[in-house]
């Protein structure tokens, strides 16, 4: 990229950025593709106490985490680690992957995306949980037009036992 072709100066403060509900979890969109000359987006995560991010496999892009209050777990494929402020970790794309607050008190997470694109899929859920509790096939329909896969493997039921956390699935 030449400098003709770099993105103009983005800046956003602490505490900016448009705020929106996943359902399990929160978002804060810090930077977009637009910003970024789509190369990437950066949105922050809040996980209640009791979080867990449904299982799901990323198709088009790769995420890069760090957590930055609380304790948030990851399992991606069959590796599973608890991180507390300051952990790093990567979810490289055709993994099945999700995330969890492993603790007692709200933690929040950085969620570098590559490429660009995904933040509107995250865009799209707020909007529609917004709305009230969304349809299973509008959020199927949703996910499948971000390339991304939703997945319940067996090994959930054990994250959700020792973990105390509540079944992004289970109605109600």
């Amino acid at each position: 990229m030449t400098s003709a072709e770099a993105p103009a100066l983005t800046v956003v403060a602490p505490g900016e950025g448009e705020v929106g509900d996943l359902g399990s979890i929160g978002v804060q969109f810090k930077l977009w593709g637009r910003d970024t000359g789509e190369q990437l987006s950066v949105v922050e995560h809040p996980f209640p106490v009791g979080a867990l991010v449904p299982a799901h496999r990323h198709t088009r892009e790769d995420e890069f985490s760090i957590v930055t209050a609380g304790e948030i777990g990851f399992r991606s494929g069959d590796r599973e680690v608890v991180l507390g402020p300051g952990g790093y970790i990567t979810k490289p794309r055709g993994e099945i992957h999700t995330m969890w607050n492993a603790g007692r008190e709200p933690a929040r997470m950085i969620e570098i995306i590559t490429p660009a694109g995904f933040e509107h899929f995250f865009h799209s859920m707020a909007e529609l949980v917004a709305e009230g509790p969304p349809p299973v096939p509008r959020m199927m329909e949703l996910a499948a037009a971000h390339g991304l896969e939703l997945h319940q493997p067996e090994w959930m039921a054990d994250l959700i036992a020792r973990y105390d956390l509540r079944d992004p699935f289970a109605p109600g």
